[in-house]
């Protein structure tokens, strides 16, 4: 299994640079993500970086390029994937990348600011020429309402009062004299409001008239369309003409001059309308130019923003790094696999010999004293097991990984819940369907989350529909269907059943006890298909499921707690070999194990003549705590000799596991502190007693405060954390009670096995009965017409609620089991990944975004 069995052994190092040779460096480390960096500075925030400037730069470019972007994304051009991902660009193709993202920012700048000038011109001509269009209508339908004989003289009063003495002429319409109008464009939305408040405000001296314009008008500035109004306004006097233009300011209405003769409007009409044609030419020309401007560019828009975070990643790391006093090179500590040095020092070389440099990079080996970081080599297989482990907690540098174990484990539990043939193998083909097209699918990257969920887990999928197709078949159970493909082993004996009496009685019962209805040999491979007619199946197969699911479940606990003792084994921890997997290990066996050998011992010793007295093994487990012997009911009797004598055996044997999985630790704990502390005093007088006769170079002895700071630097290096004996103990209860109460919970824990199975199996019955069976039942045309059209909610409610929704139900109890109930006995989880440097990594969170 390799490193997915352990992680890998990693190597603490120190990375000496060359500040010529840096940059190249660390792109060749990050091309190849095989280092985890440290920060050498971690007081210090980001603008007190070294490399501030350069990751400024950075980001500006990154503006601009999304500025680009969004200009492209504007004009639904399409930015295809580059063919092969670019190499780290050196630091002078920075300044280069930087010319040109400048350049073609300011470009479309001043492309969109002439492009929203002449937009703007060309609404403002449109409009004003709707206006014009309908101004003499409005004046028609104003001269009609003031001076015809619709309106009475009281009215007209109303609307148009007589002018003031003093009041100017200022544009005449008709015998009326001196009424003012102004002309305009509003949103169509707003029309109702306006008008309302001009009344109001006015207090009816105004005479309003609008028409709708048909066709939308494009917003400059937004781009989007919108539907407007074309508006005349009719009054008399400057005050009124002060306000109706405050009310149009208010609501933004555009208003424009509109000459007062017909034959002005006309002469203005045809030549605004030659401005539109030659307006319309040059913004066509203008918007040819910007489309030709942004495709030229599309095709190396993802290129551009890979090589600049490539950049702007490498700056990252260099300001992790701390420089010497000559300010000559740069100095980094760094995290990477043993077997993995050979590499990273080629690749150094490499990136020396990039950047011209004559002096070489230096990486050293150095000894600490940090928890390494986990890693664990994966690949597209084992990575979706790997992601299951670490979604509870990442193992401890150099633990056992529950990973390899999981990849047979975690799809053999949910196929015991999900135990269908027929189900497994729809799911079986879907995941296929995936892992054979996994490159095609892989290149579309769809935004879709549900769908890259199944698709990341394919794998896992498969192996889940395989294991439930060997499940279903050895619970002989396809689409809620047995098949009797070797022959039953019961058959009704012609003596004791005749042909009349089989088919006029719906019910019969087949003795096991005779060698008539039970043919002497089970059936060879999975469930005899009889019990799927039988009445008391439920019965049966909750007692046979109940009881395998206890098999399974105890077996993996003891493989968990044989994996603990491969983790004290590797560590040299005899401790906890001898005061914890021995005694968990003890209180597991006389227990539950013992259990499991009477489960086998009662399938193997005890047939169908000895069902009346059959021992009932739930009962004899509780009456073997309690020290209770009963003869009657016979179920509850001794069926083997010696029976009451080893089971107290057993049962003193697990108690006295309780003591000494709680204290012995603890005290073996104290009494080593308690020996080292000795043995350190030991030490230290030696030690100070050597120094007592050091002489200086000057003859005199050294003082005493020279000889503490000594004895301080000595010590300082195997001074240990402090050990608190009431700690640990308290710790070790918890662990005991946890421990202890486990083993009961996590076996009842175990039974969902059982459970789910049970309610997979009865709910595909359900379905069946209820929906097609109904069209089974049918004959002739009928029936064919039945089956076409109940097929279809059949298999609709078999994928939506037994493969997805049941499905969902058996992943999720069966990463409980794994999480819980498996790696509680060995698992810590104490760890943390180790994150290297690489460019793949930074290329793919781009994609993401």
């Amino acid at each position: 299994m390799g490193s997915l069995y352990r992680s890998e052994e990693m190597a603490a190092c120190q990375l000496f640079l060359q500040a010529e040779a840096a940059y190249a460096s660390i792109s060749e480390l990050g091309e190849l993500g095989l280092v985890q960096f440290k920060d050498m500075n971690p007081d210090l925030n980001s603008f007190q970086r070294k490399f501030v400037n350069e990751v400024r730069r950075c980001e500006e470019m990154e503006r601009k390029l999304r500025f680009l972007e969004k200009e492209i994304a504007r004009d639904q051009i399409p930015m295809p994937d580059p063919k092969e991902i670019p190499n780290s660009p050196e630091p002078r193709e920075m300044i280069l990348l930087e010319t040109t993202f400048e350049k073609l920012e300011k470009e479309m700048n001043e492309v969109n600011v002439n492009a929203t000038t002449l937009k703007k011109n060309f609404l403002d001509l449109t409009e004003l020429k709707h206006i014009l269009t309908n101004a003499q209508t409005f004046f028609d339908e104003a001269e009609f309402e003031i001076d015809g004989s619709t309106i009475s003289m009281s009215d007209r009063a109303a609307v148009l009062p007589p002018p003031p003495p003093t009041a100017s002429p200022s544009r005449t319409l008709g015998p009326t004299g001196n009424i003012r109008f102004v002309a305009g464009v509003v949103l169509r939305e707003r029309i109702p409001t306006f008008e309302r408040l001009l009344w109001r405000s006015c207090r009816g001296n105004v005479f309003l008239r609008q028409k709708e314009i048909d066709t939308p008008l494009e917003d400059p500035n937004t781009g989007e369309e919108v539907m407007k109004s074309v508006f005349v306004i009719f009054f008399q006097g400057e005050q009124l003409k002060a306000k109706v233009k405050k009310i149009c300011e208010g609501f933004r209405a555009t208003l424009y001059q509109c000459p007062e003769t017909a034959n002005e409007r006309r002469e203005m009409a045809a030549g605004i309308q030659t401005r539109i044609e030659d307006l319309n030419t040059v913004l066509s020309q203008s918007l040819d130019h910007r489309h030709r401007v942004l495709v030229s560019i599309a095709d190396d828009m993802k290129a551009w923003h890979m090589k600049v975070r490539k950049i702007k990643a490498v700056y990252h790391v260099l300001n992790m790094f701390n420089v010497d006093v000559t300010q000559k090179y740069l100095i980094g500590e760094c995290w990477c696999a043993e077997r993995h040095r050979s590499r990273i020092e080629t690749a150094l070389r490499t990136g020396t010999e990039r950047s011209g440099s004559s002096v070489p990079s230096i990486l050293n080996r150095m000894e600490t004293t940090e928890h390494p970081p986990t890693y664990n080599c994966t690949n597209k297989f084992t990575k979706v097991f790997q992601s299951i482990v670490d979604s509870y907690g990442v193992a401890g540098y150099r633990e056992v990984n529950p990973a390899p174990f999981t990849i047979v484990t975690f799809p053999f539990l949910f196929s015991l819940m999900f135990g269908d043939s027929g189900h497994g193998v729809l799911m079986f083909m879907a995941a296929l369907a995936m892992v054979v097209m996994e490159t095609k699918l892989m290149q579309t990257k769809s935004d879709n989350e549900i769908w890259n969920i199944f698709f990341g887990g394919r794998y896992i999928i498969l192996l889940m529909g395989g294991f439930s197709i060997y499940a279903g078949l050895m619970y002989n159970d396809i689409f809620s269907k047995s098949f009797n493909i070797f022959g039953s082993g019961w058959y009704p004996h012609p003596q004791r059943y005749s042909e009349h009496t089989i088919d006029h009685h719906k019910d019969l019962t087949l003795d096991p006890t005779n060698n008539s209805d039970y043919r002497g040999h089970p059936y060879p491979f999975g469930m005899d298909p009889v019990w799927q007619m039988s009445l008391n199946k439920i019965t049966w197969l909750n007692s046979f499921k109940m009881k395998i699911s206890i098999i399974f479940g105890v077996s993996q606990m003891f493989f968990g707690v044989i994996l603990s003792l491969q983790n004290s084994r590797y560590f040299r921890n005899s401790v906890n070999i001898f005061c914890e997997f021995l005694p968990q290990m003890l209180f597991l066996s006389c227990i539950f194990g013992y259990l499991i050998v009477l489960i086998l011992y009662k399938w193997i010793a005890i047939n169908a003549t000895m069902s009346a007295c059959a021992p009932s093994l739930l009962i004899d487990l509780i009456n073997m705590f309690l020290l209770n012997y009963p003869l009657e009911p016979c179920s509850s009797a001794e069926f083997y000799d010696g029976q009451k004598s080893f089971q107290s055996f057993l049962l003193l044997l697990a108690l006295v596991c309780v003591p000494w999985l709680l204290i012995a630790k603890p005290i073996i704990l104290k009494r080593q502190h308690s020996k080292k502390q000795v043995q350190l005093l030991n030490n230290n007088d030696e030690f100070e007693g050597r120094k007592s006769t050091e002489i200086n170079l000057d003859g005199e002895t050294q003082t005493s405060k020279q000889k503490d700071g000594r004895k301080d630097s000595h010590t300082g290096h195997e001074e240990e954390e402090e050990f608190s004996f009431g700690e640990a103990f308290v710790h070790q209860c918890i662990h005991t009670i946890e421990y202890c109460l486990g083993c009961i919970s996590h076996t009842a824990s175990y039974l969902r096995l059982w459970a789910l199975s049970l309610a997979h199996a009865e709910l595909s019955e359900v379905l069946w009965n209820m929906v097609f069976r109904v069209a089974l039942k049918m004959s002739g045309y009928t029936g064919l017409i039945a089956i076409f059209i109940l097929f279809t909610p059949w298999a609709v409610l078999t994928i939506a609620i037994l493969l997805l929704m049941e499905g969902l139900s058996a992943f999720l109890h069966t990463l409980r089991l794994h999480w819980v109930e498996f790696q509680s006995k060995f698992y810590k989880g104490d760890g943390y990944l180790f994150d290297p440097f690489r460019f793949d990594k930074i290329i793919e969170v781009s994609a993401d975004d």
